[in-house]
């Protein structure tokens, strides 16, 4: 049986949103916003490209993982090499 060797790489975003004071006035200003256009607009297809590019190198697979997280923190995605077999 082969062994499995493993490795974990992190690439992080940190958000932010600079509100001006006078927004925080207007009754309909929720606050998150800005939230919901990076769940909703940017992270989804950040994700589709990432999975995209990496399932194009032969010998690899890819896919997402859950390790009981929120994906609203964390989406895990796992890369695995297949080693050529001797024939």
């Amino acid at each position: 049986m082969p062994d499995t060797e493993e490795r974990t790489f992190r690439l992080r975003f940190s958000l932010s949103a600079d509100i001006p004071v006078e927004a925080w006035d207007d009754e309909d200003f929720e606050g998150d916003e800005w939230l919901d256009e990076w769940e909703v607009g940017i992270k989804p297809g950040l994700i589709r490209h990432v999975v995209s590019y990496l399932r194009t190198f032969e010998g690899w697979t890819c896919h997402l993982r859950n390790r009981g997280l929120s994906p609203l923190d964390e989406i895990e995605i796992v890369l695995k090499k297949a080693w050529p077999k001797d024939t």
